[in-house]
């Protein structure tokens, strides 16, 4: 017992001298499994049926051992360490009470085997946010419960698992990887030809590569459609990486369905063992022929704790895991410090969590180590919301120049107008891409039109492999002279799908959003301009929802403001007035800092109840897996045969649909939803899945955007 104590605690304080908190972790690493000393949990190796509480006889030690500034932190994390951070509470309830009333067997040996450390005269190495040092304390207990509980599972699986263990860390080092970016780029970029746009392309690139070497801290990069922020933005980070030593490059997407695309471009660069793509719709455990791979297995186990080098998730796994109290969520957040994290689109950062999201992100440049990237054409006004050495710095010396380099469209304002009028003006356009802000809006829409040649329906009621099937259609036939094509989208369309249409319809949105709409427009250059029409719908099924009306009603009167539609001064009055409108508390609707602020001057933290809060997208949605063709048809049959078909969940991610739990229920009440090994759900008919549309409608079906996010 000493000897695994003793290597969680030096494992532990290793983690943590990222961020000086060594020795906390140290001494929780001591502490944490001292309960096991007793008789009682002996004879629970032994084979008797009982239950014993190993995790709370620690932080009861720590408390007497150390004082209450100190004790209070290791308390946490220690009675945490396997069912999660508690609330503090009270002497009734929480963790308060189970330190004062909880009646433990005698684990009293501990003190012949082990010595806690002397903790004299240290405190945590934080520096507090706009004054604030309750929600600074409450991330470094969370950071330092990370620590401990990544130590402890590393330990016990090197003693139990060996084999898993020696797979572990089987990733190229950062010069290696610098290199094999810099021969990709040698082949990919486009010299000085007389192509102005590739022009101002490369200078994003050197321009980027360039501020690489300034500090670590927060940056704005903002580049158009079309600038090639992905490439640059990693060109920056493998250079903040290289000159601060920095330890790993975690690139945040607000959407799930265009994170494969950008991971395929990932791998396709560092190699696929090196690159961690991490998301609800991709579950890396090994199907049965990948197994035995120990390149594939690395990355496999990295999503319990990120140690890869390059990460590639999203808003929702980001963010809710840095506000989770649960062991599994919590794990990996200690290799967030010292990295560099690129937020892609970062306007999708959710409103209603952005002072918590902010509070966050401004935490790890000043007290983690980490540089922040926060990378879009529509730069949000984050300034507004910070201060002081928080206040972001611009990597792009001129963005308002590259604006009008960019600009490849002319914008229209349609105004209101009816179904019947946008199908006549949709039926005019050879070639046109409407995007609509609901489901319901874009099935009726669709129907309006299906008996033009060449229609098609995009929407997250589509499976992904299907989306994509359409999509390389789409491609096809738009390169074909004299060939129509109309398509009828959801907004999913919007952010990261290479498409290039020469005419767009967009319903009224924020401008964010019609940005990234403009952005699927001329995207090529191919045309001296394209163009967007912008119009407001007069149907009930068309009226956009409570928060997309209201962004609609702010993108409208600053579109009627007679500047140009998306200039960088419209974009930042667009952001200024979303901000203001909302206010501090629609910044943070659930009270999240507050509730972290109230109790802290005595660390009373409400750890369960910021989990419990804090959900980007609402809990209740299911995952339903779509026999689409003969490939999973087939892996169905097998998994009904498997005995472990969690391991075919990789090779399904392509064929799921997420539904409400209502929509499920409803599809079960039906019987037309098969379970497989009670984690995998199937629908099983098929008359319910339309070629043209996929999943078919129900009334809970109208939530496109939230769908997409995790």
């Amino acid at each position: 017992m000493a000897t695994h104590l003793t290597n969680v605690a030096e494992l532990a304080s290793k983690f943590a001298d990222d961020f000086e908190g060594g020795k906390f972790a140290y001494a929780s690493g001591m502490l944490h499994d001292i309960g096991k000393y007793s008789s009682e949990f002996q004879s629970l190796l032994d084979g008797a049926k009982i239950r014993v509480d190993h995790s709370t006889a620690g932080a009861i030690v720590s408390r007497q051992k150390y004082p209450a500034s100190q004790s209070r932190v290791l308390e946490y994390i220690v009675a945490g360490h396997h069912a999660g951070l508690a609330n503090f509470g009270s002497v009734q309830s929480g963790l308060e009470q189970r330190l004062i009333h909880r009646k433990l067997p005698d684990y009293g040996g501990y003190i012949d085997e082990i010595s806690l450390p002397d903790l004299t005269g240290v405190i945590p190495s934080i520096k507090p946010g706009n004054g604030s040092a309750g929600f600074s304390i409450s991330f470094f207990i969370r950071m330092l419960f990370s620590c401990l509980i990544d130590a402890d599972s590393l330990d016990t699986e090197r003693f139990c698992n060996p084999e898993k263990a020696v797979q572990r860390g089987n990733y190229d080092d950062f010069i290696v990887l610098s290199n094999k970016f810099d021969r990709h780029m040698a082949s990919k970029r486009t010299g000085s030809d007389g192509n102005i746009i590739n022009n101002y392309r490369n200078d994003i690139f050197d321009q980027c590569k360039s501020k690489g070497s300034e500090r670590p801290r927060l940056f704005t990069l903002t580049v158009p459609t079309g600038g090639g922020k992905t490439l640059s933005s990693m060109a920056f980070a493998l250079e903040q990486v290289k000159k601060y030593g920095l330890k790993r490059i975690i690139y945040v997407i607000p959407y799930t369905n265009i994170i494969e695309q950008t991971a395929a471009i990932f791998k396709e660069i560092f190699g696929e063992k090196n690159v961690l793509e991490h998301h609800s719709n991709f579950d890396p455990w090994a199907s049965e022929d990948e197994s035995d791979n120990p390149s594939y297995n690395s990355i496999m186990f990295s999503t319990e704790n990120w140690d890869a080098p390059i990460i590639v998730t999203t808003n929702v796994q980001f963010f809710e895991s840095l506000f989770s109290n649960k062991r599994s969520r919590c794990r990996k957040i200690h290799n967030i410090s010292k990295s560099v994290i690129i937020f892609d689109e970062a306007q999708m950062l959710p409103i209603q969590y952005l002072s918590p999201c902010l509070a966050a992100v401004t935490e790890l440049v000043r007290n983690y180590g980490s540089s922040i990237v926060m990378c879009t054409a529509t730069q949000p006004k984050f300034s507004e919301l910070l201060r002081g050495d928080e206040m972001p710095r611009e990597i792009i010396e001129s963005p308002k120049e590259l604006y009008e380099a960019f600009k490849r469209v002319e914008f229209k304002n349609f105004g209101v107008i009816n179904d019947e009028e946008l199908s006549a003006a949709l039926r005019n356009e050879d070639k046109v891409l409407c995007i609509i802000n609901t489901r319901n809006h874009a099935k009726a829409l669709y129907d309006s039109l299906s008996d033009t040649k060449n229609i098609f329906h995009l929407s997250a009621r589509m499976c992904p492999v299907h989306r994509r099937q359409k999509l390389d259609v789409i491609r096809k036939i738009l390169d074909k002279k004299g060939e129509p094509c109309r398509v009828i989208s959801t907004q999913l369309i919007e952010a990261g799908v290479d498409i290039d249409f020469p005419t767009v319809f967009r319903a009224m949105s924020g401008l964010d959003s019609i940005a990234q709409a403009a952005g699927r427009c001329n995207r090529e250059g191919k045309l001296q301009s394209g163009r967007v029409n912008v119009f407001r719908s007069s149907e009930k099924h068309g009226q956009a929802t409570s928060w997309q009306r209201r962004t609609a009603e702010l993108g409208e009167m600053i579109l009627g403001n007679g500047n140009e539609p998306l200039s960088l001064e419209n974009i930042e009055m667009f952001f200024h007035a979303l901000y203001y409108h909302e206010g501090e508390d629609g910044r943070d609707r659930k009270k999240i800092l507050k509730l972290l602020e109230e109790r802290s001057r005595s660390l009373e933290y409400p750890f369960e109840d910021v989990n419990d809060l804090f959900s980007i997208v609402e809990k209740g949605t299911r995952e339903v897996v779509i026999p689409y063709d003969y490939n999973v048809q087939s892996i169905i049959e097998e998994m009904h045969m498997a005995q472990y078909p969690w391991k075919y969940a990789r090779k399904l991610q392509g064929y799921t649909v997420s539904i409400f739990e209502p929509e499920f229920k409803e599809l079960a009440a039906m019987h037309a939803i098969d379970t497989i090994g009670d984690r995998f759900f199937v629908l099983n008919d098929l008359k319910k899945y339309s070629s043209d549309t996929g999943l078919l409608s129900s009334k809970y079906n109208n939530y496109e955007n939230a769908l997409l996010l995790v």
